[in-house]
């Protein structure tokens, strides 16, 4: 599996040391880089495949999207909202959530490879970052 899957986010603590995601993400407000996109119906923290279930609400007519763990930017718990690193658009591109595929291993490979970070180089709303996009120049 891809680290597409894998939670990266740690808050800071008192003792110096770092807290996983919260264990309750259920009804968390999504905000992609650009706008807000609905909220998590389901969060699973399963090692290698973590995700959260987005129902997108009458912005993509009540569709649900699977989005894999590491798109989540950052989290900000007072204000129960999750930041996801990718617009709109790549949410809206990716495939159609389905319950009974949600441990099919060539489902999540569909729904990785809509996120994929290496499909957005050098794009608006980049999740790896801002790069230098095929065709844009090289570097002296």
């Amino acid at each position: 599996m891809s680290e597409i899957w894998i939670w990266s986010i740690w808050s800071d603590v008192p003792n110096g040391g770092g807290a996983a995601v919260p264990a309750d993400l259920v009804g968390y407000r999504v905000e992609a880089s650009d706008g807000h996109i609905g909220e998590v119906d389901e969060a699973s923290f399963d090692t290698d495949s973590s995700c959260l279930i987005v129902d997108t609400g009458f912005w993509i007519f009540g569709k649900q999207r699977m989005v894999p763990a590491g798109l989540v930017e950052r989290i900000d718990e007072p204000n129960r909202t999750l930041h996801l690193s990718c617009t709109k658009e790549v949410v809206r591109a990716a495939p159609d959530f389905d319950p009974a595929l949600v441990h099919d291993s060539g489902h999540r490979d569909a729904v990785g490879d809509a996120f994929a970070p290496s499909r957005y180089v050098g794009m608006t709303g980049d999740p790896i970052g801002p790069h230098k996009g095929p065709g844009r120049g090289s570097e002296s």
